[in-house]
């Protein structure tokens, strides 16, 4: 494999030599893997004293390796033992989350004065294990230690923060801009660049990745993707955080050898971590914590609603229970200026070259987003579990007077410019899917308690709130193509067309022609914003292809419209108006159908209630098998 001499090599800034400790070395038949910390009873003078009392007077060195892995092992119980009674070995460390009150750390609050041990500990760190030769020679062949081009880095960086980070607020910005303007890019995480690089390819312009040696966004996405992947499972990474981090930037990746379930699988990963880590705890439950600090309480809180928020709407997007239960968590709701810290600490030279000045409006938007998503959580379960309870007519007043009652952005508000307006309809976007979500099932569904001369009336009415509020995803969606904003959506938006493309497809299957032809160029509407989407994102051309299917069996000449401008279906991001762009194209369409050209109604409606029936679009391939 050959190299762009263009781009730099971290090989030699990565890892250094490689090191065998003297355990490896002299290993019986028990091996332990290269990436195992050593570690040896002199580590820690706290636990040391504790256990010398336990230990007979042969020297350790004189031990076989299976009495040296014991002692090693139970030395690890005693640090945790010691740092929940307050007795730490050093004030620095790695995080350990001791779990409930079912934990196995439980047993000390019966020998502790305190009333509840703190949960979240600081235990010793291990000495660093450095990857064998033939691992690192691996990952230089995959590319993992050449970055792209100065360029391609600086815009790589540029677009993570204005498109990325708004919606997944994960990483400390300052840190890595630190890193970057100080020339020693090469020494930050290199699975999380990577992981930064992937998820903001997206939105780079085309010269950018043509530099760079690709022909399209996609295939420099997919590279990007593989490096990152690489790192992650070769390269012996051992800090959770780095790991949750990447793997939420890493579930932004689609693709068909895995049936689209890679942002599933992803998030999973983030969600678990979580979970290990404790950050679905307060850690301040029982007392304040002095081992964290307050930049870390914030970072945590980032971490912790991004993983919810992600949960709740995939849960949604491909018809899957949620993974987190809100009732086991009581991490404290995020702020805003759980958002601004490591903006505002960013010098003055690198916010104005890279942060938006919009960013503090973005992290208000943010935290509106985690609202919806708890709206969202309710709404599923209430009306998509499984094994349910019929909601009462009062269940269902209740959670709808709370939707009406959330407070959105103003879209129409004074000096929004191109990002905020962009973002302000991604915010309504959503709640236009989660108002969806809710009517939906009550257009066919009847709460207890509804008087059997009133049921009719509740199903009409329940019908057209849900039709106002996919008309209304229209409406949003004309705006952003009208006002060249397209070039600003993220792989999230694709998903949330799709409640409001169910909903005008289940309302064909009326009598009334005129109505049939309403929303046929509603749908069609939103297939031209998808066929624009699809230039980037995978998982909006497999929709498209879902919904021209599902379009089919009702109207069975139906072909969709085309874009009028060659141009505009050009892959360069410069013509959906990105920043930048110079010529910025409108995205034009036809959402008719020519007059002359048959409509013939074929109705299946086995299908069309496959299609409504869950949450998920996912559930259509389900039934295609079957017929």
């Amino acid at each position: 494999m050959t190299l762009d001499p263009r781009r730099r090599d971290i090989d030699e800034w990565f890892y250094p030599r490689v090191r065998k400790s003297q355990k490896q070395a002299t290993r019986g038949p028990r091996e332990i893997p290269s990436e195992a910390r050593t570690l040896t009873i002199h580590d820690n003078p706290s636990i040391m004293s504790r256990a010398a009392s336990q230990q007979p007077s042969t020297p350790l060195e004189n031990r076989s390796s299976y009495e040296r892995d014991d002692l090693e092992e139970e030395r690890n119980g005693f640090e945790i033992a010691a740092a929940a009674l307050g007795q730490p070995g050093s004030n620095d460390g790695v995080r350990f989350y001791t779990g409930e009150q079912t934990g196995f750390t439980s047993t000390l609050d019966a020998c502790s004065s305190e009333t509840t041990l703190p949960r979240h500990l600081l235990l010793p760190s291990r000495p660093r294990e450095y990857l064998a030769e033939e691992d690192r020679e691996y990952l230089r062949i995959k590319g993992v230690f050449t970055l792209p081009g100065n360029d391609a880095c600086s815009e790589l960086l540029r677009c993570y923060i204005s498109h990325v980070h708004p919606v997944m607020p994960i990483i400390e910005i300052d840190q890595v801009l630190d890193y970057y303007h100080s020339g020693r890019l090469r020494e930050y995480n290199t699975l999380l660049l990577w992981s930064v690089f992937f998820a903001a390819v997206n939105f780079v312009p085309q010269s950018i990745y043509e530099k760079e040696g690709y022909k399209s966004r996609k295939e420099m996405k997919s590279a990007l993707y593989s490096r990152a992947k690489c790192m992650y499972n070769n390269g012996g990474e051992r800090e959770k955080i780095i790991l949750l981090q990447s793997s939420l930037l890493l579930g932004f990746w689609h693709s068909e050898l895995d049936e689209h379930m890679q942002p599933w699988y992803w998030t999973g990963i983030a969600i678990t971590l979580c979970q290990v880590l404790g950050l679905h705890r307060n850690p301040d439950g029982s007392r304040y914590n002095s081992s964290v600090t307050d930049r870390q309480r914030m970072l945590w809180r980032r971490l912790w609603w991004s993983c919810f928020f992600r949960d709740r709407w995939l849960g949604l997007t491909f018809g899957r229970p949620f993974r987190i239960n809100i009732q086991d968590c009581d991490t404290p709701w995020p702020l805003v200026s759980d958002l601004m810290y490591d903006v505002e600490a960013t010098p003055e030279v690198l916010y104005a070259a890279f942060v938006p000045s919009e960013m503090p409006r973005l992290a208000r938007y943010w935290v509106t987003l985690v609202e919806l998503s708890k709206l969202l959580g309710d709404c599923i379960v209430m009306n998509y579990q499984i094994q349910r309870p019929k909601p009462s007519v009062e269940d269902v007043e209740a959670l709808e007077q709370r939707l009406l009652q959330c407070e959105l952005p103003d879209q129409y508000e004074k000096g929004l410019t191109r990002l905020a307006t962009f973002y302000c309809c991604h915010v309504h976007l959503h709640y236009q899917a989660l108002l969806i979500t809710f009517y939906r099932p009550f257009s066919a569904e009847i709460p207890h308690i509804v008087p059997s001369n009133n049921q009719e009336d509740w199903c009409l009415r329940m019908r057209r709130k849900t039709d106002a509020a996919a008309s209304q995803t229209n409406a949003i969606l004309e705006t952003l193509a009208q006002n060249k904003l397209l070039g600003f959506a993220g792989p999230m938006t694709p998903p949330l067309l799709v409640p409001a493309m169910q909903t005008h497809l289940y309302l064909c299957r009326s009598a009334d022609p005129l109505s049939q032809t309403f929303r046929l160029n509603k749908i069609d509407t939103l297939m031209l914003v998808m066929e624009e989407l699809q230039k980037t994102y995978t998982a909006a051309s497999v929709y498209r292809g879902i919904f021209m299917k599902a379009i089919q069996q009702i109207f069975p000449n139906y072909r969709p419209s085309a874009l009028l401008s060659t141009h505009t279906a050009s892959p360069d991001r410069t013509s959906t108006g990105l920043p930048g762009s110079d010529n910025p194209e409108p995205v034009a369409g036809h959402v008719g159908q020519d007059t002359d050209q048959g409509m013939e109604t074929s109705f299946n409606d086995d299908f069309v209630d496959a299609l409504m029936d869950q949450a998920s679009l996912f559930n259509l391939w389900e039934y295609w098998n079957g017929v």
